[in-house]
């Protein structure tokens, strides 16, 4: 408000640009939505022990969907080769949306995989964020082939074509891959050699994709129709052939969250899951820039006995997120949270242990950017498999770790304190 009163000229066009936070207008994105699918009806559960997904549940997000197979991927050979054995496999579609798309050694044989299957009549769809693959953005010809192919290729928010219909701070931070509309892999990893690829010597950031089948998946194909049909303006169906008989272990729930969902129902849910801890929350996250809320809730799990860890990156990829988080970070290990610095390469992955109840894993960092402003989606997966399995990779972590927070010079602090009035724009 002070930037529009004292700089009109200036602050008046870039309100218009960045916009706000929920969309309302028709010319903008529709709101998500999940049609029921009659013959999943059977696997939906709508009222469960889990207090977190009937919350969810009720706050317009699908209903948890039982018979799921989950599987959690911790490596990046093991990410690459999932990914490319869902390319070759896919018979019928191949729908894919991530942030970041880099053009490098590993999303060259991607690509190349993709075009192969394009000839052989398999649909093939390419969705990238356009500030997040700017670079892809801004040399579309090395997509020339696979269209040709027959494949097509978009960019969520194009600047050029709709620069005031297209809110620039408002991004689309979901990884979707999606194949044959039955099986899916998601997580935090982005596409490019610096996440996933062959073991050709690259030291990659650690992350974590996951392995989704079952009536879940069907979320994720609303999720990225929804998101498809407002980056290209084209109608696609909802589904083909559908599977009628799952037979995996895990109770999952998939929650989208971001400007095309009413309410922020994960947010609420997360505030709701650290208030109700009883035993333990686990956080991994590379960027913590949370709000109050967030922090006095965890403060408070603390201080009711409850096991409070934040595994975050010592140094994560952006200087200005790590001085803006110190005093956030500060402020929990003074209140006997343990702050965990993983020490090995970036940590750029996203999950929530609660209890042992479930979890949370997805594309949701824990800052003001991703609870409020991104287009995200993450998976809530309640089942003992998964919980053994991401304590396991949680405490590989911890290994390769320091524990807590210096007191910085009076400087820092006080450069620290300046810096926390821009956390809700970092």
């Amino acid at each position: 408000m002070l930037f529009i009163i004292f700089v009109p000229y200036i602050a008046a066009p870039l309100y218009f640009l960045i916009g706000i936070r929920k969309r309302e207008k028709p010319h903008q994105k529709e709101m998500a939505q999940f049609p029921h699918i009659k013959e999943y009806e059977e696997y939906h559960i709508f009222d469960t022990e889990h207090a977190l997904a009937n919350i969810l549940r009720k706050n317009g997000i699908p209903a948890a969907s039982r018979a799921n197979s989950f599987r959690l991927i911790t490596n990046d050979v093991e990410a690459y080769e999932a990914m490319m054995e869902a390319i070759e496999s896919a018979q019928e579609s191949i729908e894919i949306a991530t942030y970041v798309f880099e053009f490098d050694a590993m999303t060259t044989k991607m690509v190349e995989a993709l075009t192969q299957k394009a000839r052989m009549g398999v649909t093939v769809r390419l969705m990238m964020d356009t500030v997040g693959s700017l670079g892809a953005y801004l040399r579309p010809g090395r997509f020339d082939a696979l269209k040709r192919a027959g494949g097509e290729v978009a960019f969520f928010l194009p600047i050029i074509k709709r620069p005031f219909q297209s809110y620039i701070n408002l991004r689309n931070h979901r990884k979707i891959y999606l194949f044959d509309q039955k099986l899916l892999l998601s997580g935090g990893m982005n596409l490019s050699n610096e996440y996933m690829g062959p073991p050709d010597g690259t030291k990659r950031w650690s992350d974590l994709m996951y392995r989704l089948e079952g009536p879940a998946v069907q979320h994720f194909r609303s999720i990225f129709k929804n998101d498809w049909e407002y980056a290209t303006g084209k109608t696609i169906e909802q589904n083909r052939a559908l599977l009628k008989h799952f037979e995996g272990e895990s109770l999952v729930q998939v929650v989208p969250s971001g400007p095309d969902i009413p309410k922020d129902a994960l947010y609420e849910a997360l505030l709701n899951a650290i208030y109700s801890a009883k035993e333990r929350i686990w956080i991994v996250t590379p960027y913590f820039v949370p709000d109050e809320n967030i922090i006095q809730a965890l403060v408070i799990a603390a201080h009711k006995g409850v096991d409070v860890k934040l595994i975050t990156p010592k140094n994560s990829d952006h200087v200005l997120t790590d001085l803006v988080r110190s005093s956030y970070m500060r402020e929990l290990y003074e209140n006997s949270i343990d702050v965990v610095l993983f020490e090995g390469e970036m940590l750029h992955a996203k999950a929530i242990l609660i209890d042992s109840l479930g979890g949370m894993v997805g594309s949701l960092n824990l800052d003001n950017r991703s609870l409020f402003l991104n287009y995200e989606v993450v998976t809530f997966v309640y089942s003992p498999e998964f919980i053994d399995d991401m304590e396991r990779w949680m405490k590989r972590l911890i290994a390769s770790s320091v524990r807590g927070m210096e007191k910085p010079g009076k400087m820092r602090e006080a450069f620290e304190n300046i810096m926390k009035v821009f956390a809700p724009m970092v």
